[in-house]
């Protein structure tokens, strides 16, 4: 029989440990191990973060940071088994080795609740909390790290956090904020500061965001099909030369096309001119050969992307060509991959001004944007930031900044994660261990599922 008195003064202890954890965080500040399996990475880091005079700035480090990605260019593109069966393979052994990199106890040395005690005989810090990835992606995928997120903090005793993979991706430049900051010297805000609009952009996600905090998030665009990493993926697939698409480490083609589209990085850049007005971008570029691209929604200021037509129009292209029996050159391809490139990122630029000059007419200037974040996969494409910076400047944006995370930050990670894992407990949310995975699950509260805090399992401490 279950005896209640006992069953309550061990859950009135068990919080009474994590009180004095979290007291204690207050000075030494917040350490977390965390867990991304979305889709086909199994990542695991260990992120901690010191506060400054009290201040939600603070200076951030990441103990540890480890991918390991399915190999799934056998099928060109991801496999969902193949990406199941890595996760459950590769999880286990990266907490294993993340537990090494846990930081030495340097203060509460008699508060053996906060240490753990390794093979080697080291005392190591506890972390103040768990974070792993609850979604969205794919179900099964995100119930690997989620269940064993869960585990670990049942095992420690401590709280749990379920991270918005999404709302993870655009609280990064806070991390590298963090990372970057002089602890002896700036006190300054972690930035971006509130509010900001983000651009979030990879194989599976093409989202126009005004983020007003860490939970108040208001989708302004999204795509009406598919994103425009797939997009440039599957374009990819029809314009690289055999060769290339045999010897490629992973499936991201689309980092393969812009490497082949501009060798030379910067110097090519510079060979664009951004549309100066509306008029300008319905205008088509025909290219030496005979063929042009049409830029999605050019006659209208519809706040929404499609992608789906310029895959498929090259796609078709690549496939008219071979049908006649005529080879494309080197060159033309070059000349192709560029156009399908410039006519995707002109298509989520076009939709960003016209999401500014709305915002514009509507706010005050107190709540003037004054960032746009670009973060996600296709974050790491420096065309892209070309393209963006460009038409702000021509549009009268020039005094929004631009913010990306570097490259090893873009791409789907644990210390994303970790970061989005820290602003949510430092604002008081927690995590029911009874929480599932969620294929789906918005940003904004409009939406039907109620946005970051809509589903069920969070708790307010």
């Amino acid at each position: 029989m279950l005896n209640l008195r006992t069953s309550a003064g061990t859950f009135r202890r068990s919080l009474g440990a994590i009180a004095k954890r979290d007291l204690f965080s207050q000075y030494r500040g917040l350490l977390t191990l965390a867990i991304e399996t979305s889709c086909d990475d199994t990542s695991v880091a260990i992120v901690e973060k010191n506060n400054q005079n009290n201040t939600s700035a603070g200076t951030a480090k990441v103990h540890f940071l480890e991918n390991v990605t399915a190999d799934s260019r056998e099928y060109r593109g991801i496999h969902p088994i193949l990406a199941l069966e890595s996760h459950q393979e590769n999880l286990a052994n990266l907490v294993h080795k993340a537990l090494s990199y846990l930081p030495v106890p340097t203060e509460n040395k008699n508060d053996k609740s906060a240490l753990i005690h390794l093979g080697d005989g080291k005392a190591r810090r506890r972390p103040d909390f768990v974070s792993a990835t609850r979604g969205p992606g794919m179900r099964s995928n995100l119930s690997v790290g989620l269940d064993t997120g869960k585990a670990l903090s049942v095992a420690w005793q401590v709280p749990f956090v379920g991270v918005h993979h999404m709302q993870a991706h655009l609280l990064t430049p806070r991390l590298v904020s963090s990372l970057n900051r002089d602890q002896t010297t700036s006190s300054e805000a972690t930035t971006p500061e509130f509010p900001f609009l983000s651009i979030l952009v990879s194989g599976g996600h093409s989202i126009l965001v005004k983020s007003a905090s860490i939970t108040e998030h208001e989708i302004m665009a999204s795509s009406a099909d598919i994103a425009v990493g797939e997009s440039l993926d599957k374009s990819a697939r029809e314009i690289l030369p055999a060769d290339l698409l045999q010897n490629a480490k992973s499936t991201m083609y689309g980092k393969v096309l812009e490497q082949f589209a501009f060798p030379n990085g910067s110097i090519d850049y510079a060979d664009y001119r951004p549309p100066m007005t509306r008029g300008e971008e319905q205008i088509k570029h025909e290219s030496p050969w005979g063929w042009s691209l049409t830029t999605p929604f050019a006659n209208t200021r519809h706040l929404q992307f499609s992608f789906s037509s310029i895959a498929s129009a090259v796609t078709k292209l690549v496939s008219l060509k071979e049908k006649t029996g005529q080879s494309m050159s080197h060159e033309e391809r070059v000349a192709l991959a560029r156009e399908s490139m410039r006519i995707c990122f002109e298509h989520l630029a076009s939709r960003t001004i016209i999401a500014l000059e709305a915002l514009r007419q509507k706010d005050t200037g107190s709540e003037e944007i004054k960032t746009l974040v670009v973060s996600g996969g296709v974050a790491a494409n420096r065309f892209l930031m070309t393209v963006l910076r460009s038409f702000l400047d021509v549009r009268g944006f020039g005094h929004v900044d631009i913010v990306a995370p570097p490259p090893y930050l873009c791409t789907d990670n644990a210390a994303m994660i970790g970061w989005a894992g820290i602003e949510m407990f430092e604002a008081g949310w927690r995590t029911d261990l009874s929480c599932r995975a969620l294929r789906k699950w918005t940003l904004d509260p409009r939406a039907d599922d109620g946005g970051v805090l809509g589903p069920s399992g969070w708790m307010k401490m």
